[in-house]
Formats: C-alpha cells, sequence, structure tokens
C-alpha cells in the first residue's frame, strides 16, 4: 500500500538532506576512486541488461553516479536512448544516444533527429531511494511520468536505480500516490531486487 507523503515539507527536507549527502560524497570521491566506483557498478548492472534491446540511461549530473561504463559495454544489438525534452514542461521521451546538445536545462540531450525508442529497461538517477524501490527524484515528476506512460503504451520497463551507497535510506521512505517504485537498486557494492 502507498502511504501519501505526511507533508510536501518532510519530503522536500529528506530531498534537501539527502542531495548535500550525495554532493559531498562525490565531493570526496578522487577522479580514480570515482572511476573506480562506476566500473565496479558496471560489472553489477550489466547481468541484469543481458536481455534488453533498448536500454534508457541519463547523461549524468555532477554528483550523480554515472551510467557512462554501463553503457561503453552494452552488447552488440542493444541500443543507448537518453532523455530528451522538447523544453520544460514537455513530456519525456528517449531518443538514441549520444547527447550533444543542451536540453532546456543545460544538462546534454541526444539531437532532436535522434530516433525516439521505448526502452526495455531504465536506469534512473535518484536522490534518495530505499529498499523497497520508493524513490526521491529533483522533485519535477518526469520518470515517474515517463515511466507511466511507457507502462501505459505497452510492457512496462524494467526500472533500475543507480545510487552511490550513501543515497541508499534505511528507514521506509513514504511514497505519493504517483510514485512510481523501482524494480531494482545498484550501488557500486550491492544489487537491491526491490
Amino acid at each position: 500500500m502507498v502511504v501519501p507523503s505526511p507533508s510536501p515539507f518532510a519530503k522536500s527536507e529528506l530531498r534537501a538532506e539527502a542531495l548535500e549527502r550525495r554532493r559531498a560524497y562525490a565531493r570526496s570521491l578522487t577522479p580514480a576512486l570515482r572511476a573506480r566506483l562506476e566500473a565496479q557498478l558496471a560489472q553489477l548492472v550489466l547481468p541484469h541488461l543481458m536481455s534488453a534491446r533498448i536500454v534508457a540511461a541519463y547523461y549524468p549530473l555532477k554528483d550523480e553516479i554515472s551510467p557512462a561504463s554501463i553503457l561503453s559495454k552494452l552488447g552488440s544489438g542493444q541500443r543507448a536512448v537518453l532523455p530528451w525534452f522538447l523544453d520544460r514542461d514537455s513530456r519525456m521521451i528517449f531518443r538514441e544516444a549520444p547527447a550533444s546538445e543542451p536540453s532546456p536545462w543545460g544538462v546534454l540531450q541526444p539531437p532532436p533527429g535522434a530516433m525516439a525508442l521505448a526502452p526495455d529497461v531504465l536506469l534512473v538517477p535518484l536522490v534518495a531511494a530505499d529498499r523497497a524501490g520508493t524513490r526521491i527524484g529533483h522533485g519535477k515528476g518526469h520518470y515517474d511520468r515517463a515511466i507511466a506512460h511507457l507502462s501505459q503504451s505497452g510492457a512496462p520497463p524494467r526500472t533500475i536505480g543507480l545510487a552511490w551507497a550513501p543515497q541508499l535510506v534505511e528507514a521506509q521512505i513514504a511514497g505519493d500516490p504517483w510514485d512510481m517504485k523501482l524494480d531494482a537498486i545498484a550501488t557500486p557494492d550491492e544489487w537491491i531486487e526491490c
């Protein structure tokens, strides 16, 4: 049963604390250690992508764990897609990688002429998550809406949250009715089936 957030303030406070924790952790990593942790993440995730034809990832923000090591090792016949937005109010769709143009937020995204494809697996960034798969993002609902839309359009994609270990919250996060739970979460050290 989904339990609504006790108040918008509680969720925004948890988001702010988690963003600061993610920022501090990412800044504590040397470039070599960060690369090693992201390579470990790829080793944990790739076996779970064997049957996927289209894998959606994301172009990471500075403090987010990068899926680049995963995408660079996709198998023959597998295609990578990334989020694409026409403008800040449009629905997120997925276009074939690579990312080469700025999105409405300045993060790179594929060009508008890149092929739009529905992913089998969606690698999802997060601010925080619990072990049951409740995710807190940046609060705009882009991933929740995109996952809901993809699920209504056919077979729902398998969703895998990618995170640094400190982004996992041991207590259960109170989700909202529109929150789409993750199927799994991966950190460099752990695979969690939700």
